[in-house]
């Protein structure tokens, strides 16, 4: 029971918004946003969400390494609601990853990488460049510092398409993978963090009920 309840604690100091028909919580890396696949995969952010809110419904998935912001409906029909914002692509995100190399600014305030992701079903749940068979997707980037002593670069990073390891395979693509990425860094990259250094820090919609704009923050903990 004190275990049960020490999870409890960490979950509501993770609450960063509730209302009768939303909540957005702040997902430490390392924790499952939603059940997997096994009985030991079944402890995960939403299943805890739920033991506090029985109504918590899942919308959308953050990866198991990535951590931040973390949107569910409370309730069926605003769980419906709200999957059809992210399905018409009217919810706003905005992540945060440190990155290999001297990433140099792009033309305008804003780069894109436009290339189509399909499974790489040999090595499942890897993803994959395809221009044959891929799906397009598309992120738009910004460089916000360069670390000039770490080799390293921060980004801003907008997915406009919502594919399955989106951001780190562009940034792959792109020559920049993501520090501390288990997947898809060499293991000089993947070894100079101690997690995949890759934060949702923006998220941004409108309140289906009230008809409001709002905006949720997380600042980066790298």
């Amino acid at each position: 029971m004190e275990f049960e309840s020490a999870v409890m604690q960490r979950l509501s100091e993770g609450l960063v918004y509730l209302d009768e028909h939303l909540l957005v919580l702040d997902k430490p890396a390392g924790l499952l946003a939603v059940p997997g696949r096994g009985p030991d995969k079944q402890d995960c952010l939403a299943a805890r969400a739920q033991r506090l809110w029985p109504d918590a419904r899942v919308v959308h998935r953050l990866d198991m390494a990535t951590s931040g912001l973390f949107l569910m409906a409370r309730g069926e029909a605003m769980q419906r609601c709200l999957g059809a914002l992210f399905e018409a692509r009217a919810v706003h995100k905005r992540y945060v990853a440190v990155v290999a190399g001297h990433v140099a600014p792009p033309p305008g305030e804003w780069g894109e990488i436009d290339l189509p992701l399909a499974a790489d079903w040999p090595r499942r749940p890897m993803q994959k460049v395809d221009a044959e068979q891929g799906r397009p997707s598309l992120t738009r980037w910004r460089v916000l510092a360069h670390d000039a002593a770490a080799g390293t670069t921060r980004l801003a990073l907008e997915p406009v398409t919502g594919r399955s390891h989106q951001l780190r395979v562009h940034l792959l693509a792109l020559g920049h993978p993501i520090l501390g990425d288990a997947l898809y860094a060499p293991p000089e990259v993947r070894d100079q963090a101690p997690r995949l250094l890759l934060h949702a820090a923006q998220l941004g919609f409108t309140h289906p009920a009230t008809g409001d704009e709002v905006a949720f923050e997380s600042a980066p903990p790298f």
